[in-house]
């Protein structure tokens, strides 16, 4: 049986574990990093209860996924070009619909952060609208989740026109909306009081706009087309020279966002803290995990995709499933980041 030949089912099995396992390992990994980095109790002074300890680092990393997702899925119609769309539109239809239903959750997620963060500063209440609305008001991050929300819904909304008149709605315009609404999302991190603040915030929203086009294009491209070799062996190398670049990014930003943040908040001794401080070992951790990356994207790129390209079976779906996996680990490793103490 040739790659071509799977099945519809095989297919959306294929597709449900290497999304599970993207947001299993995400959220598994966040929640234990947070806990492990999670304050100790003072004498009169009330913590968060477990909705908030463990729901807030879930939630985000879900919200982290969800914006991955609908910019990977996004840029498949660019990967697979639009000379023949007799083979690909039978996929795109499937992607369109899946895109807006991650925009949703995008939305969603993004709020229930806001309530959570809410929540977070008033440990024992239950957030009110005009909590919430306060919260907003005076707190940069819930500004931020709530024009990433914005984002989302603008999304969803030409998402369904998309799904309606096809690739009449450009992918392009799809694409700016999804990385735009990616822009705030540094904010819910740590700030840095320095003259260093706006390069550092700029290095953080490239990194999480690299991270997001790496980690959802290679969802999209192991999901939707690993078992179509024909158009695999199109979209793969387009793919592979994006992810190139992705990877680069993530690698430099996030040494020069972690490391610098370090650097500029004081009582933080570098390198010494790096392995003395949990958001130090967070950090290494993080760059731990993007060098495994590197091996399993090269395996991909250079052994694998020639044979793709002859429109031969190939194992790429169970190696994009093991890269998507450490990728989730990443996530949400930094996660644990944006909440774990810099000193």
């Amino acid at each position: 049986m040739t790659v071509t030949e799977v099945r519809p089912a095989a297919r959306a099995v294929t597709a449900g574990r290497m999304s599970a396992g993207l947001v299993l390992a995400a959220v598994c990994a966040a929640v234990v990093a947070a806990t492990l980095t999670a304050e100790d109790p003072v004498p009169g002074i009330p913590l968060p209860g477990p909705v908030v300890e463990y729901g807030l680092p879930a939630v985000r990393v879900l919200l982290d996924l969800a914006a991955a997702a609908v910019v990977g899925l996004s840029l498949l119609p660019k990967l697979l070009g639009f000379d023949d769309p007799d083979a690909t539109e039978p996929v795109m239809r499937r992607v369109r619909t899946h895109a807006v239903t991650a925009a949703w959750i995008w939305a969603i997620t993004a709020l229930v952060t806001i309530v959570l963060y809410t929540a977070e500063l008033s440990p024992g209440t239950v957030p009110t609208l005009g909590m919430i609305a306060t919260y907003i008001g005076s707190v940069g991050a819930g500004q931020g989740l709530l024009f990433s929300t914005a984002c989302a819904l603008g999304y969803a909304a030409f998402g369904l026109l998309a799904v309606r008149f096809g690739e009449k709605v450009p992918a392009e315009l799809r694409i700016v909306i999804a990385l735009f609404g990616l822009l705030p999302v540094p904010v819910t991190g740590h700030a840095v009081d320095s003259v260093w603040h706006d390069p550092i915030m700029i290095s953080m929203e490239l990194h999480v706009m690299g991270a997001a086009v790496w980690t959802g294009g290679l969802l999209a491209v192991g999901a939707y087309l690993a078992s179509r070799g024909e158009l695999l062996a199109v979209a793969l190398p387009r793919f592979s020279k994006v992810a190139t670049i992705a990877l680069a990014l993530v690698s430099l930003s996030g040494l020069v966002s972690g490391l610098s943040t370090m650097a500029l908040t004081t009582g933080v001794e570098l390198p010494g803290d790096l392995v003395a401080s949990e958001y130090g070992l967070l950090v290494l951790a993080k760059v731990a995990l993007v060098g495994l990356l590197i091996p399993l994207a090269a395996n991909i790129r250079w052994r694998l995709m020639p044979g793709i390209a002859r429109n031969e079976k190939s194992s790429i779906a169970a190696w994009a499933a093991t890269e998507l996996v450490v990728m989730g680990l990443a996530y949400g490793v930094a996660v644990a980041l944006t909440r774990a103490p810099i000193g």
